[in-house]
Order: structure tokens, then sequence, then C-alpha cells
């Protein structure tokens, strides 16, 4: 069994919301066959508590413009490790520097893991056009 889809869009709205906050490091795993109680991972970390409150209050409200209100949060008074339980959906936002000590992608690694990618990132490949000649350059030639 997967995540449902509720939780896999859910996932990707908190997904979303994190990388506009610019964490770092952002993905999903998909848990439901190996916990009962939830389907979802969402994992993304920061390089300050300040930038990690400011991802953490961007899920939140995110999450809430599509009626999705957090059950349970813990770790927002340190800011070093918090954690948003959305129930089908657990985010997890932490400091560098316990996103590299407690590794949670290896703790999971045979967890099947759910395709994000930024939309706010560039396409690979995409068509750029820093070198081309711009259409008032070629009409004079």
């Amino acid at each position: 069994m997967t995540a449902s889809p509720e939780a896999r869009e859910t996932a990707l709205l908190a997904a979303q919301a994190a990388a506009d906050k610019l964490a770092v490091d952002v993905s999903i795993v998909d848990v439901s066959e190996r916990l009962a109680i939830t389907d979802a991972f969402v994992l993304a970390s920061a390089p300050n508590e300040r930038q990690v409150q400011a991802i953490v209050d961007e899920v939140e409200e995110r999450l809430r413009e599509h009626g999705v209100k957090p059950v349970r949060r813990e770790g927002v008074a340190e800011a070093r490790w918090v954690l948003l339980d959305f129930v089908d959906v657990v985010v997890h936002v932490q400091h560098a520097e316990e996103r590299a000590y407690y590794a949670l992608e290896r703790l999971w690694k045979d967890c099947p893991t759910i395709p994000f990618t930024d939309a706010a990132a560039p396409v690979p490949g995409g068509s750029t056009d820093a070198g081309s000649p711009s259409v008032a350059e070629t009409a004079g030639q």
C-alpha cells in the first residue's frame, strides 16, 4: 500500500512551502508500508534556527490555506528539529547539524520516495537566452 492521494498532495504542498522559504535538501519519504500512524514524512533542513522557524511558519500557513491543520507541534521553542504532525503527513524541519546527525533518510532508506521538484528551480537543459541576440539586434542585421 502506498501513501493515499490526499497524503501525497499534502506532502507536496508542504515540501513546496518549505522550498519557497529556502529549505535545503527537501525530500518526501513514503512510510505508509512501514508505519500505521502516517503515510509520509517531509524532510527539510536549514542552516540556522531562524530559518527553521520561517520554514515551519510557511508550511503551517500554506497547509492551513488548504484546510489542513497540524494536530501536534514539537520542538518549536528550540527550533533545531521541529515536527509538525498533520496525521497523514509528518513534516520534519531540522537544523542542518541535526539533519546530518540523525540522517532520517538513512533510517528510512528501504521506503520509496515521492518525487518532489521545487517549482522555482530552473529546468535542467531549459532554454536560456543569455547568449542569444535579441530581436532588436537581429532585426538590424
